[in-house]
């Protein structure tokens, strides 16, 4: 470091000094950074277990120096099912986007939901397939255009945007519920945040514990990372509001 300049950022040691592969603008390297933050400050490294997703982050164990295990697509939960039942002593989180989660992972998702199962969803909601294509997925905006929806999404035909917080929320078994984002410098604290307490709540047994963070995909969406963030403030935020949809009691936590 040269002289006369202070440190106000350290890698976490968790991440992995390799070169991602993510898309200039994504968000799945500003995630992946707090989650190893979580891990390092709390000295967790081997309590902690992910489960990656077929996706844009399917390759997320070549960055996260933890135990990682790889689903087939949209098969996570039922991954971080088993893993948290044989190994009730770790922290157990899936790593999903829209499409894995929402699509073709809707009845893993409902069903462990239901069920209650201990461990921590972050789902990566950036509204369209990322990794294949740019196709619409469950969570592409009203007249959004994607590469099956090139004239904008229709709702008289596909249906309206799920809004997989509010859906899961109304769970009696689900503990733990908030949508978040990583556009502004804030709200990537309240991020972490976010994470820190569904891993604090799943420590407890509460329950299960869901993150969704609203995401970008600049590539996709055919724009800069810069117009990515006015969109997902003029439009998805919009439809895809930040706050907390479901809790447990402060002293249940603490």
């Amino acid at each position: 470091m040269k002289p006369g300049y202070e440190q106000i950022y350290k890698r976490p040691e968790t991440l992995l000094p390799k070169r991602m592969h993510y898309c200039p603008g994504c968000f799945h390297s500003t995630i992946h950074k707090i989650i190893m933050e979580i891990v390092e400050e709390w000295d967790i490294q081997d309590k902690v277990i992910g489960v990656c997703p077929v996706g844009c982050s399917v390759f997320a164990y070549d960055y996260l120096d933890i135990d990682m295990q790889e689903a087939a697509h949209g098969r996570a939960a039922a991954v971080a099912t088993g893993i948290k039942r044989m190994l009730p002593d770790k922290i157990v989180f899936s790593y999903q986007g829209d499409g894995d989660l929402a699509a073709i992972g809707t009845a893993e998702t409902i069903h462990a939901c239901n069920r209650g199962e201990n461990f921590t969803f972050i789902f990566i909601n950036n509204g369209i397939y990322g990794m294949t294509g740019g196709q619409m997925a469950p969570t592409t905006l009203e007249g959004q255009k994607t590469t099956t929806s090139p004239y904008g999404r229709e709702p008289a035909t596909t249906g309206m945007p799920i809004k997989m917080s509010e859906l899961v929320s109304q769970l009696i078994s689900v503990a733990y519920v908030e949508r978040v984002s990583c556009n502004t410098p804030a709200n990537t604290r309240k991020a972490k945040r976010a994470i820190e307490k569904a891993f604090k709540i799943q420590m407890k047994g509460l329950g299960t514990t869901f993150i969704e963070v609203v995401s970008n995909c600049p590539s996709n969406w055919k724009c800069t990372p810069e117009e990515s963030l006015e969109w997902i403030k003029e439009k998805a935020l919009p439809y895809f509001p930040l706050g907390v949809f479901k809790e447990p009691a402060k002293e249940e936590v603490e």
